[in-house]
């Protein structure tokens, strides 16, 4: 039967071949070469992936934050909603303290496309809760200053008696320029919300606070201009939105407020942001 005799001779020829390819690739100084760049490029991927999954847990925590500082309106012991929220951003900074590990020693620019969500997230919860309480834009220096880690290395995870004691270093995480504006961008939208939570609980003194706050950062943006990111231009467009149904909150409350029952102004003030959407539909069309 040559047919099998055949088979046989083919497959141990392949296996032959594969063997001298094998051989010459474990010896050629190119093969060795890309055998470093894929142990490279794996070690890279994998500390992306990680630093992405940070920061979905970043940008989850954040946004309960600030679910949770929208309460304030409502609630009789607002300092209670606010300690609450800043001990949730500082589980927040310990995530972002995890980030700051992983960046030791390697150029953050390659990165900072994996955790710019959750940071943006986490200015925009944090300005969100400052001007709650102080009713003013905090810094990015201020942000950054509250985003320094101790973090220590442990020499022998045994513990033994000889071991040295285990050594401390400090770690920095920089929010950017760019981060910043945009989590600042997307407070605007917060800031609108609160304003129409302010309305519907008969605060009429926080949307005129709001809405020169929200003239002022306006303003900011439309000085830097197309000199941005661009991102940042985009998000001018929902500022202006927002600023628009703030200052109509102001009007109807200065020119109504006095004949419409507190209870009612919240409705009165939704109807006519909604009949605003509209009328911006149409001249989008």
């Amino acid at each position: 039967m040559p047919g099998p005799r055949g088979e046989g001779w083919s497959r141990r020829n392949a296996e032959a071949a594969q063997e001298r390819e094998a051989h010459a690739n474990s010896s050629s100084p190119v093969i060795a070469a890309f055998k470093v760049f894929q142990q490279e490029l794996d070690t890279r991927h994998d500390k992306y992936e990680r630093l992405v999954k940070i920061s979905r847990d970043i940008t989850i925590e954040s946004k309960r934050s600030i679910f949770l500082l929208h309460r304030v309106t409502n609630v009789p012991d607002a300092e209670g909603v606010l300690n609450e929220a800043e001990s949730k951003l500082d589980g927040v900074r310990q995530k972002i303290g995890q980030i700051a590990e992983e960046l030791r020693g390697e150029d953050i620019y390659q990165f900072h496309r994996a955790f710019t969500p959750g940071i943006q997230e986490y200015v925009e919860a944090i300005t969100f809760l400052h001007y709650i309480r102080h009713r003013s834009l905090i810094s990015l220096e201020e942000i950054n200053a509250r985003l320094v880690f101790m973090k220590t290395d442990n020499a022998d995870p045994k513990g033994s008696v000889e071991a040295p004691p285990s050594s401390a270093h400090v770690l920095t995480f920089q929010v950017t320029p760019a981060d910043y504006l945009l989590g600042v961008a997307d407070l605007t939208g917060e800031l609108m919300r609160l304003c129409i939570g302010s309305v519907g609980n008969g605060d009429i003194d926080t949307p005129f606070q709001l809405s020169q706050f929200l003239r002022q950062i306006h303003d900011g943006f439309s000085y830097i201009g197309n000199t941005g990111p661009y991102e940042v231009s985009k998000k001018l467009h929902t500022l202006r939105q927002s600023l628009g149904k703030v200052e109509d909150a102001c009007y109807t409350l200065r020119v109504r407020g006095s004949e419409i029952p507190k209870h009612m102004l919240a409705d009165v003030f939704c109807t006519r942001t909604t009949h605003m959407d509209t009328e911006e539909g149409m001249n989008h069309h």
